[in-house]
Order: C-alpha cells, then sequence, then structure tokens
C-alpha cells in the first residue's frame, strides 16, 4: 500500500518535515554525481555492521564510530527507495511535527534514526554491506503516529493484479500492517548473509518511535 495523504490537518506548517524532505534529495542529487564512487561513498557515510564492531573494539574516536549513523539518515540508494520514503514522510511526518513542536521533532527524528541504525547493527554484526536511507528514522515517525492518531484515516493506493485502487482505511490498521509486514520480513531474514532492505532497522526505529512518542509529546490534545 501507498499512502497518499491522511484526513488529520496540520494546524502549523511542517517546517522540519519540509526542510528534510529538501535535503535528501539534495543529497541524493549529490549521490548522482559520484559515479563509481558512489560505492566507496557508501561504505564511508553508510552504516556497516562489521566496520561498526572493529571501531567500537579498537578504541577509535567517539566521532569516527558513530557518526555513520547520522550520516546513513540522508543517503538514498536510487529514485524508488528515495521516493518511497519520502512519500512516507511528508504523509505522516507534518502531523507528527504539529504535535510535537518543530524542535522536538527533529531531536525525535534524528533519535529514531540512530535506534534504528542499532538495531539494525546489532542484529546483523557481521554483515560488510553499507545500510542507508532514512527509513530507519521515518519508521519512527510511523511509530509515533501509530500512537498519536491511531483514528486517523489514510487514503492509500493498493496494487491489484495490473491495476491500482484507492481505498480508505484507519492508521492503525495501515500501520499495523506495515509494522508486521516489517516484522515478519524481518525474521525471515534473519541468517541471512544477502543485502537488501534493512528490516530490523525499520522495526527498531517503529519501536524507538512508539515509546519515545511518550517523552515527546506535547501536553496539549486535539
Amino acid at each position: 500500500m501507498i499512502p497518499l495523504k491522511d484526513t488529520i490537518p496540520s494546524r502549523t506548517y511542517p517546517f522540519v518535515t519540509v526542510s528534510l524532505i529538501i535535503l535528501n534529495i539534495f543529497v541524493f542529487l549529490f549521490e548522482l554525481t559520484l559515479g563509481e564512487n558512489l560505492s566507496e561513498f557508501f561504505d564511508l557515510f553508510g552504516v556497516v555492521p562489521a566496520t561498526y564492531f572493529e571501531l567500537k573494539k579498537s578504541g577509535a574516536p567517539f566521532l569516527l564510530v558513530y557518526y555513520p549513523f547520522l550520516t546513513s539518515m540522508f543517503l538514498h540508494g536510487g529514485w524508488f527507495h528515495l521516493i518511497g520514503n519520502m512519500i512516507y514522510l511528508w504523509v505522516f511526518g507534518d502531523n507528527v511535527e504539529d504535535r510535537m513542536g518543530h524542535f522536538k521533532f527533529f531531536l525525535f527524528y534524528l533519535l529514531c534514526g540512530f535506534f534504528a541504525g542499532f538495531a539494525h547493527v546489532y542484529i546483523n554484526p557481521d554483515s560488510e554491506i553499507p545500510a542507508v536511507g532514512a527509513s530507519g528514522a521515518i519508521s519512527g515517525v510511523l511509530g509515533a503516529y501509530f500512537v498519536l492518531f491511531p483514528h486517523s484515516r489514510v487514503i492509500a493506493l493498493v496494487p491489484i493484479l495490473f491495476f491500482f485502487d484507492l481505498i480508505e482505511v484507519s492508521a492503525f490498521v495501515f500501520l499495523g500492517i506495515w509494522f508486521l509486514l516489517q516484522l515478519f520480513s524481518g525474521v525471515a531474514s534473519l541468517g541471512a548473509a544477502t543485502g537488501g532492505v534493512a528490516w530490523w532497522a525499520h522495526i527498531g526505529g517503529f519501536v524507538a518511535g512508539v515509546l519515545l512518542s511518550f517523552i515527546f509529546i506535547r501536553r496539549n490534545r486535539y
């Protein structure tokens, strides 16, 4: 299912959400200029579990060990990867930002991204494949939306064979199905040596978003 919009209007302009989308697009356009150097760029700025543990074990400086958890949030492996993530951030980010406030939302987003990265490296400690993408942090936004707006309606595009159809479903059902798909896929991927979707980053980010939402939420309610 591809979310197109929700039914809850935002009371404030989502400055952080829009800024994050612009920054992700800008970084991706820069990636396109790297050509054959892109792989090396991902090795340097993506999260590589095996490298993380090697650096940590060697006593490397703190920034050298942990900076990829930040930089990887703004990298993407292709147009579909970028567009898919930005659609989810656009649909769900504005309301969560509205509820938390701009600065708190930005901090919340980064923290969810870090937790997502940690979930990925500790589930895949021997992987030498760089993990990149905003999906871990965005999964945290989905987790917060799941808690804050369970009765919101989400209008989604659903592929049915060779056609697409529009449906309207509650956010609780939409995000619940999304999380279960990540969980089933994550369990199925355990022990796999191949690359692909960082399912456990999605799971870790979503769980972090659910838990952190109780800390970052404003006291006023709709």
